[in-house]
């Protein structure tokens, strides 16, 4: 595959458009559920780990199967309504994830491909600078601050 043709497909206007009125539908759906902690409560409240989601789990398995074994001092239609909140953001969060990691993955190439067309850019303005072509010398002299003074060939970037 070659580095100018990474990633060639782009999203249309409409498309873009659509994307973002289905983030706002979505930013508006759930904004009766956003809450703002401070890392003081995020460090408070955590989150609990997997042996912990065993634990609720268990016990409302007990609750649904043997009621009669429950503790009347927990409010437990408000215990299956938090149980059932948490399983349904849980998987959004999983989507969400999901769909993050894919438009990530697909703005690296972009960036990618952007940066090999710019250091091929830099290395015709190097050359037509070194020619006396009009204005090249002002554009060489403004592009070549974002590489180091000590370095004489142009380098590739980390790839994250």
């Amino acid at each position: 595959m070659s580095i100018t043709n990474l990633n060639n497909t782009h999203l249309t206007a409409q498309q873009i458009t659509d994307a973002q009125n289905a983030l706002t539908q979505l930013e508006a759906a759930l904004q009766i559920i956003n809450v703002n902690l401070s890392a003081e409560d995020r460090q408070k409240y955590g989150s609990i780990n997997e042996q912990n989601k065993l634990f609720v789990n268990k016990v409302y398995d007990f609750h649904k199967s043997q009621p009669d074994l429950s503790s009347s001092d927990v409010d437990w239609e408000e215990f299956e309504n938090d149980h059932n909140s948490r399983k349904n953001l849980e998987a959004f969060i999983t989507r969400l994830d999901s769909l993050s990691t894919k438009l990530k993955n697909a703005k690296i190439l972009h960036d990618y491909v952007n940066y090999q067309a710019a250091l091929t850019d830099y290395a015709y303005t190097n050359y037509k600078a070194g020619t006396a072509s009009p204005g090249f010398e002002t554009k060489l002299n403004e592009t070549k601050q974002f590489f180091g003074e000590t370095s004489k060939t142009i380098e590739t970037p980390p790839t994250e």
